[in-house]
């Protein structure tokens, strides 16, 4: 094995975001809400081969966790052979998917024999009405049947993002716990993040995580200790109930003390931080099997420029203009 990738601050990361479409067809409030529109055009995804590449370079760098991301990633043709090809890659443990969950009732059985350990799945709310609302789509029923196939399929977790809107779905605490109370889902609520475009939604719809905290402490939730590979949720659990709690809260100082991961997008970049101000080329080198040498030495020499912090918690938003465009 290469030399683990390692920053300046000591951070190794052990966790890959790889993004293999920008393409959605959900148009969310806080990521697309005027759909997907190419960000670049005549620009086309990493192919199979580049993506196997990518994936070959970080797990000889100590990388066990592969999530892959969108867009939506079960829109690309291959994605059951992109996630073959990653769950046989040496030293990769878990290969994850974040999705919006419409394709999941179809798909869960074959994902899962192709390699798929772990399952991300957007819903917004418990409420069909508010779902279509906050996603642009009328699919909450299909999404849900999706939950009940995955647990068919043989998933003994499914991880549920919800992103927490005040005056939407804050309200709606009460009805997830009582959701997950019998059923093995991480409920993770995610605090809405401030991009490029979305100004006026952020002022209007965000909350922070602190009351969801404040209530779970209370009533007798304790917090999980984390693993090397885990994301960045604090998670929650309580004797009581077989799902968890997760809460993702950005703006919380020393949030990217922990940050294990990095992220590759859909066209070939290496961004350091959702938050980032920059790729960094990486497609050029991912021609041949023969350049990974090269590839590492591109990558663990970027490392050295990766902030200690996204500074969001002092007002700076990042340059990213939708979370889609890197895998969000």
């Amino acid at each position: 094995m290469a030399v683990q990738f390692q920053d300046s601050f000591d951070r190794k990361f052990y966790y890959l975001r790889l993004s293999i479409t920008d393409v959605c067809n959900f148009r969310c409030t806080y990521c697309l809400p005027d759909g997907y529109k190419p960000a670049q055009k005549n620009s086309s995804f990493l192919s199979l081969d580049e993506l196997r590449r990518v994936v070959a370079a970080f797990a000889d760098c100590g990388t066990s966790k592969v999530r892959i991301t969108g867009g939506e990633p079960s829109l690309r043709k291959d994605f059951t052979d992109i996630i073959s090809m990653i769950s046989a890659q040496e030293g990769i443990e878990k290969v994850a998917m974040t999705t919006n969950g419409y394709r999941l009732a179809q798909k869960a059985q074959e994902w899962r024999d192709a390699g798929l350990t772990n399952i991300n799945v957007s819903i917004d709310s418990l409420d069909p009405r508010m779902f279509h609302q906050i996603t642009g789509e009328n699919k909450f029923h299909q999404v849900m049947k999706g939950l009940d196939a995955a647990f068919d399929a043989g998933f003994s977790q499914v991880k549920v993002n919800a992103v927490l809107l005040k005056d939407l779905n804050s309200g709606e605490l009460p009805a997830f716990l009582r959701w997950i109370k019998d059923r093995p889902i991480q409920l993770r609520f995610i605090e809405l993040m401030q991009t490029g475009e979305m100004d006026s939604l952020f002022d209007k719809h965000h909350q922070s995580g602190v009351s969801i905290r404040n209530h779970l402490i209370a009533n007798g939730w304790g917090m999980k200790v984390r693993e090397a590979s885990d994301g960045p949720a604090e998670v929650y659990c309580h004797p009581d109930y077989l799902g968890e709690i997760g809460l993702i809260m950005p703006y919380k100082k020393d949030f990217c003390h922990s940050c294990n991961r990095l992220r590759v997008s859909a066209l070939g970049k290496l961004h350091m931080c959702l938050f980032g101000d920059y790729g960094v080329e990486l497609r050029d080198l991912l021609q041949e099997d023969s350049q990974e040498t090269a590839l590492i030495s591109r990558i663990q020499g970027q490392l050295s420029n990766k902030k200690e912090s996204h500074f969001l918690d002092q007002g700076h938003t990042g340059m990213t203009p939708h979370l889609a465009s890197i895998g969000g």
